[in-house]
């Protein structure tokens, strides 16, 4: 990013049209009220990370060159003893994406990662929490660009959540929508 003038394709896409549409099709009164994208959140839960700790080591590389930053591990809360589970063990890991590497993952996420998605019918038009955050789940993370199939020695899981500013799911919905969110109902 040494180019000052650089901006994300979204983030122009999201100032030149969607404001306005937004504006239109809620009659907010205010350039303030119109939602907008807050953070995305990845997660990644690494359950074999009980057994061998390289595995953890292996995601949080995997889930940096997804990212383009460096991940925060998560740690176990409590010992569970059926899962040899010991109390602050590494067994995760997340990262918080805001401004224009938000943009930019969205746009990898949107453009190429999902049309990867195996047997992909659209994402889950209800699964928002009624504050206007929408999160979605992906089986494997290998359909980002970034992860060399030949490198990875196994696949992981990882969840993803985007928060918008949105008072509402409808309105929410609406947002993700006119970023290209491909919602099956």
């Amino acid at each position: 990013m040494a180019d000052a003038t650089y901006e994300p394709r979204l983030k122009g896409i999201y100032r030149e049209s969607i404001r306005a549409s937004l504006k239109e099709q809620f009659g907010y009164t205010n350039e303030m009220q119109i939602p907008k994208l807050d953070k995305i959140v990845l997660n990644m839960g690494i359950g074999e990370a009980v057994n061998d700790s390289k595995k953890v080591q292996a995601a949080v590389k995997d889930l940096t060159a997804i990212a383009g930053q460096k991940p925060a591990s998560t740690r176990a809360r409590q010992s569970i003893a059926g899962f040899k589970l010991r109390e602050n063990m590494v067994i995760g890991a997340k990262v918080t994406l805001r401004k224009d590497r938000m943009y930019e993952f969205l746009d990898r996420l949107v453009t190429i990662a999902l049309p990867r998605v195996k047997d992909f019918r659209g994402l889950n038009g209800k699964s928002f929490d009624g504050r206007g955050n929408y999160a979605m789940g992906l089986k494997e993370h290998i359909v980002f660009p970034e992860i060399n199939y030949d490198e990875i020695d196994q696949m992981w899981g990882m969840d993803i959540v985007v928060c918008t500013t949105a008072k509402t799911d409808e309105e929410a919905k609406a947002l993700l929508k006119e970023f290209q969110f491909p919602f099956n109902n």
